[in-house]
């Protein structure tokens, strides 16, 4: 029975990394899946030993959070009072908007690819966002992005024109379900078009926007420019 369980996990953790989009991930799901079967077998041989070991396990993860991603971006991050408004501010701009958690670790993983491209596609006339639908739960209702603990639309993204959403990944089918999608920065660059974007955002934007640019370097490293950072947020 130990060796089934043992082998039904190596099954869950190929198919939960089929997903995965980093080696931390990677790691985090065989870590993850891991203590489950240790539980399991503890339970098995001593229920004390088995609530003794799922204590110290809930204690770790309550107390050691992994870290968040605090590094260079041009990203601003809204709150449930400031999206609206910042998206119909300006109906030229086009955004692309994610909807994330902090205690999602997809999320976190997605963290600095989003930022790199954040760093690589913004100009005056595409911009990028975050919003954090685990804190502002009007939001997630709003855009229909569910926070369950077992929903599969952690990340979110959404491309914005003109104020209207016009593309969003994951897809929802007809039976409101996320369709699985990788986030990785190969997946996002072509589904949303992102150099296409680039180049019709760059045409688009006036001469006096046009204005000769900070270094990324020197901007990335005074902050993240036209938002809250993340020590305000």
């Amino acid at each position: 029975r130990e060796v089934e369980i043992l082998m039904f996990l190596s099954a869950i953790v190929m198919m939960k990394n089929r997903r995965s989009i980093t080696v931390e991930q990677h790691i985090g799901n065989i870590f993850m899946f891991s203590k489950v079967a240790n539980a399991i077998l503890f339970f098995r041989l001593d229920i004390r030993m088995g609530l003794l070991y799922l204590t110290l396990c809930i204690v770790f993860l309550m107390t050691c959070k992994p870290p968040l991603y605090m590094g260079p971006e041009y990203i601003k991050y809204f709150s449930d009072k400031t999206i609206d408004e910042e998206l119909d501010r300006d109906k030229r701009v086009t955004w692309i908007v994610e909807f994330f958690a902090n205690w999602s670790s997809e999320c976190q993983s997605f963290a600095p690819i989003f930022a790199d491209l954040s760093l690589k596609y913004k100009c005056s006339g595409l911009h990028f966002g975050k919003v954090d639908v685990g804190r502002y739960t009007d939001v997630s209702t709003r855009y229909k992005v569910s926070t369950s603990p077992l929903t599969k639309q952690l990340p979110t993204l959404i491309l914005f024109q003109g104020g209207t959403e016009t593309m969003r990944r994951p897809q929802i089918d007809k039976k409101g379900r996320a369709v699985s999608w990788t986030f990785s920065e190969e997946n996002v660059i072509r589904e949303f078009n992102l150099n296409e974007l680039y180049q019709k955002a760059k045409k688009q934007s006036k001469p006096r926007e046009e204005g000769p640019e900070e270094p990324r370097s020197v901007q990335a490293a005074a902050g993240q420019p036209g938002g809250e950072t993340k020590k305000d947020k």
